[in-house]
């Protein structure tokens, strides 16, 4: 394919070359060998300026110039110039397939997961995040490990986070468990499970540190910052680490009002209610999912949204998998509210509170 002079021009002062010194080179290119007084004619560079501009082409490798009656100029060896011109291309397609690269994958900074070798690290970042929670934390250890974490969970109950605590001893012994009179400032609800368990924590729907139970083959744990890989622990913690196992201390009222972190359990609570006929009012508190903004929904409950399973008295939150939702009647109309990750519904609920049953 043929270049015409202005674009060939053009594309060598996007490769760095001054419209002067693009005009120049591709004047000594069309007349080979010629004295410098021919150059400055055939192009437009002013007769002035032709001496600097060739002699900066010849620093710079293009040309060269030599005395025979006067000043001649011609272009050097092209393998040198067309070389670092194929370089240049190469690095502008390599850019545009990173760009490319960059604008469909995430950021590391938007999705990080870490491997780590030591359980010191996993235990230290536990503490950290647990320290900076704002909303819930879902806990998942030993024995051994509850002193460890116990001054970070008591500081996260005193500001008002949800601390789900699950707690495993060894051979299921209940006798090593901590007293009730020591789980009443260091979280809203204690279970205990009966076999061994990995250590899991997570905060605030974001933040997770992992760990194998001690009898694993490796040693190894895994640090994620990051919605997306949060939910699936979320949901192995609900499943094996809480749901199935009996409370042994718990801060929550059976009478309003009544707090909720997970959008299910209040469904499952909720939903027996409104076939009785009772008037439901809540609060919720979780932003919109339109704009990203802060939102507070309060009114009455009207429905709940359950898929996957016509049934809605299951005990186990298993059971709520699919998508679940309220209605709530306010001033403005309805409202349709979702739990974590809520895309369809028009607020994602970060906290429920039942206000009052009548």
């Amino acid at each position: 394919m043929r270049v015409d002079r202005a674009e060939l021009t053009e594309t060598l002062e996007d490769a760095g070359l001054s419209p002067y010194q693009a005009d120049a080179y591709v004047t000594v290119l069309e007349l080979g060998a010629a004295p410098v007084t021919r150059i400055a004619d055939a192009s437009g560079v002013p007769d002035p300026r032709i001496y600097d501009v060739l002699r900066d082409l010849e620093s710079a490798g293009y040309i060269e110039t030599y005395e025979q009656e006067s000043l001649y100029a011609r272009a050097n060896s092209l393998d040198e110039i067309t070389e670092d011109l194929r370089t240049r291309a190469t690095r502008f397609t390599a850019a545009t397939e990173e760009i490319e690269r960059r604008w469909n994958e995430p950021s590391v900074e938007q999705s990080t997961v870490s491997i780590v070798t030591r359980f010191e690290t996993v235990i230290k970042n536990a503490d950290e995040f647990i320290r900076e929670a704002e909303t819930q934390v879902n806990v998942s250890l030993g024995v051994e490990h509850f002193e460890r974490l116990r001054p970070a969970l008591r500081a996260a109950t005193e500001r008002g986070v949800r601390v789900n605590l699950s707690i495993h001893t060894p051979d299921g012994d209940t006798e090593a468990l901590p007293d009730a009179a020591d789980l009443v400032d260091v979280c809203s609800e204690a279970r205990h499970r009966r076999l061994p368990s990995p250590f899991v924590v997570i905060v605030d729907r974001t933040k997770t540190c992992f760990a194998p139970h001690a009898g694993s083959t490796n040693e190894y744990g895994v640090l994620v910052d990051d919605r997306t890989h949060t939910y699936v622990f979320h949901w192995y913690f609900l499943t094996t680490q809480w749901d199935t196992w009996e409370p042994i201390y718990t801060a929550r009222s059976d009478d309003p009002p009544i707090d909720y972190i997970d959008i299910r359990y209040c469904v499952r609570d909720v939903a027996p209610l409104l076939r009785d006929g009772a008037t439901v009012r809540v609060r919720i508190d979780g932003i919109d999912t339109e704009s990203g903004a802060d939102r507070v929904v309060e009114g009455v409950l009207s429905d709940v949204v359950v898929t996957g399973d016509d049934a809605v008295d299951a005990e186990t939150v298993a059971s709520y998998g699919g998508r679940v939702g309220l209605i709530v009647e306010t001033e403005d109309g309805p409202v349709e509210v979702g739990g974590w990750g809520a895309m369809v519904e028009a607020v994602e609920a970060h906290r429920i509170t039942v206000v009052d049953v009548e």
